[in-house]
């Protein structure tokens, strides 16, 4: 990676995935079911990002952890192409199962492994320094409790390294408590882009609807920065000062919805690093996301593969 351009740095969590499905109906206790698809793959918030990027052929840093197993070894295989920095926890690998059902809702059976041993001078030790114009994403810190105790200061010294902060928080696994929406708007002043969907942006803002919850999240973030809110099939909605949008996505035939926020925000930072408005990034985030999550399995996909998706006009 060419350190003299722009470019777009993953920071948070990886792991591994076995990705199953469908069901029908959640089977009954000591029974035995055939299922029929699965794939074993590394995934995670920023893992997933970082492989949608490779994807894109778009230059990315990748700075996250794994454990000293064998799934550790297997896991830095799977990101040959992106720049890595991954340290060695003393401890297992965190491991995902993830199930699918036919009404397209899933489950994760997820373990602590190493992104709970994962820690802020880790993170650090990884960090390129910025070049004007790059983007860090922040994404998993609900499962990286050591690093999210420092998460203050992880902000500060990204934004003195000349970082555009984005943040995905995805859910606590304490649910949006009021203590948890008291930390996570604590974050908010440090944020040039947050990326929520639908539900997380109501838990956040402590209401029951989106468009209730868009100006509340919005005036906590600098006058500056972007809301952006990912609505699955319906597309997004974003917002910025005055400026209010909304961008539809195409109707697909999805089977595995694991990592589709992750595919999206790789298309809108992906779009946002080459220039493009707030509604092509909009755009370009939905086309990338249905373009992902309609390929199964998803190691088949070549590096730079959905490159001209970031081409087409909004």
């Amino acid at each position: 990676m060419d350190r003299n351009t722009p470019f777009i740095c993953a920071l948070g969590d990886i792991g591994v995935d076995l990705v199953m499905g469908m069901l029908e109906q959640w089977p009954q206790i000591g029974t035995e079911l055939i299922l029929p698809r699965s794939e074993l793959r590394a995934g995670c918030s920023a893992g997933n990002t970082v492989l949608a990027l490779r994807h894109l052929g778009v230059p990315a840093h990748l700075v996250s952890a794994v454990g000293n197993d064998d799934f550790g070894v297997w896991l830095r295989a799977q990101f040959h192409g992106v720049e890595a920095h991954l340290a060695t926890c003393d401890c297992a690998s965190t491991v995902s199962v993830g199930l699918m059902h036919s009404c397209s809702e899933r489950n994760f059976f997820t373990t602590e492994g190493h992104l709970a041993a994962f820690t802020l001078e880790q993170a650090l030790e990884g960090l390129p320094e910025a070049v004007p114009g790059s983007l860090v994403l922040l994404s998993g810190v609900f499962l990286l409790p050591r690093l999210r105790q420092q998460y203050p200061a992880l902000l500060s010294e990204l934004r003195r390294r000349g970082y555009q902060v984005a943040l995905d928080t995805g859910w606590p696994s304490e649910g949006w408590t009021e203590a948890v929406r008291a930390e996570v708007r604590g974050w908010l002043a440090g944020c040039d882009h947050l990326l929520l969907n639908e539900l997380e942006v109501c838990q956040l803002a402590a209401v029951d609807t989106v468009a209730q919850a868009m100006p509340i999240l919005q005036s906590w973030l600098r006058p500056e920065a972007t809301l952006v809110v990912k609505a699955g099939a319906r597309g997004a909605l974003a917002c910025r000062g005055t400026l209010q949008l909304s961008q539809a996505t195409e109707a697909a035939d999805v089977f595995d919805t694991i990592g589709a926020g992750d595919s999206f925000n790789a298309g809108y930072l992906a779009a946002l690093l080459r220039g493009a408005s707030l509604q092509q990034a909009l755009a370009s985030a939905c086309r990338v996301a249905t373009a992902v999550l309609t390929r199964f399995p998803r190691q088949g996909i070549r590096p730079g593969e959905f490159s001209q998706l970031l081409a087409q006009p909004a």
